[in-house]
């Protein structure tokens, strides 16, 4: 049996259900989610749950045997009812946003969200520390008789939500293929020999780039062996110092001792033998 890394809704949580032969990736699903039906795209297939959880899951994987299935591919008149739904959340968040206000709650409405059947709305916020939003939901259940669920989230899943472009002037990452946040340190932007500005490595939800993480063990392959700038190194023209270096083209601008500017080619080393 395939299993597939299903993302619940738009904005939700990476799942795994088990599938059959005639979905593929990018299709929409109508599935088993809890207390009702849910729906959510397929952006991950693989043989088996341990596959799928090596190649992209944070989060443990359910067992094979007990995963939940996929009820359907979602047909035209269940996206009809998604994009029904999404239009309803719009007017559910103006309504919680207003009964955030009257609570004076320190938080920020950032999206909203009906699962399939519409027994259940999710409003996503961002705070700065918890809130106690117990009286909130209290209301908002009895404005719109379902179940409420309130899910605090952090900005880089906001920057996911609302989406936007990249310095690279490319869609964001997070938005066209990410599946999971990773944790990214300055020890990767340090490998890239980047500008240690924030100005220079942030994405516009004002941490650190994505893609320093994933591009990071790439630059440290190709960084073995290679000098540091500002360091004395002996070269068959005789000792220099380094003045720049380009990683992926493994070269090193040199300024030699007696003036003169020498560029050097530093050849691929092999990667380190693995110990078993």
């Amino acid at each position: 049996m395939k299993m597939a890394l299903v993302r619940l809704r738009d904005a939700g949580q990476l799942t795994t259900y088990q599938i059959g032969d005639d979905i593929v990736i990018g299709d929409y699903v109508i599935v088993e989610a809890d207390r009702g039906l849910d729906y959510g795209e397929i952006v991950e297939i693989a043989s088996s749950t341990e596959a799928i959880c090596d190649k992209a899951c944070a989060q443990p994987c359910a067992k094979e045997n007990t995963a939940k299935n996929i009820l359907r591919k979602a047909s035209p008149e269940d996206l009809k009812q998604i994009t029904e739904n999404k239009k309803e959340a719009k007017e559910a968040m103006k309504t919680c946003a207003r009964k955030v206000r009257e609570y004076k709650l320190p938080m920020k409405l950032v999206d909203a969200e009906y699962s399939f059947d519409r027994k259940k709305i999710i409003f996503y916020f961002t705070a700065e520390g918890r809130i106690d939003f117990r009286e909130l939901v209290k209301d908002l259940a009895k404005v719109f008789k379902i179940r409420i669920e309130m899910r605090q989230i952090g900005v880089r899943d906001e920057a996911r939500i609302f989406g936007g472009v990249g310095p690279c002037g490319q869609a964001l990452c997070c938005v066209r293929f990410l599946k999971n946040f990773e944790a990214v340190s300055m020890k990767m932007a340090k490998t890239q020999r980047l500008p240690l500005t924030s100005g220079k490595i942030s994405g516009i939800c004002g941490r650190l780039m994505c893609c320093l993480f994933y591009e990071y063990k790439t630059y440290r392959d190709l960084s073995r062996g290679l000098p540091k700038d500002g360091q004395i190194i002996d070269t068959p023209a005789g000792k220099g110092k380094v003045l720049s270096v380009n990683v992926l083209k493994r070269l090193v601008n040199l300024e030699m001792e007696d003036g003169r500017v020498e560029k050097i080619v530093f050849p691929e080393e092999p990667p380190p033998a693995e110990h078993e």
